[in-house]
């Protein structure tokens, strides 16, 4: 799995990077969470605004900073999505 943060570094951006890491070591998952600053990446997505999450290259949420209770639903759908696809 992989996660990326969208956005300029703004204040939305370094909280929902912070969300997302407690998230992560909480629920002790090996994930990295890259942060994307540049422009040019950030609009390969269809994102309209920033902040954005990014979860196996699909982009799950943007323009809020989500709760950790819905960062730790859309991880572990993700979850769930990739043992689906393993078992097909």
């Amino acid at each position: 799995m992989n996660i990326k943060v969208l956005g300029p570094g703004c204040a939305k951006c370094q909280t929902l990077e912070k969300t997302v890491k407690e998230v992560v070591g909480a629920l002790k998952l090996d994930i990295s969470v890259e942060e994307i600053k540049d422009m040019k990446k950030i609009m390969q997505y269809p994102i309209l605004m920033t902040p954005g999450l990014v979860i196996n290259e699909k982009l799950v949420m943007s323009g809020k900073v989500p709760s950790k209770a819905e960062v730790e639903q859309l991880i572990m759908n993700a979850l769930a999505n990739e043992d689906k696809e393993k078992n097909k």
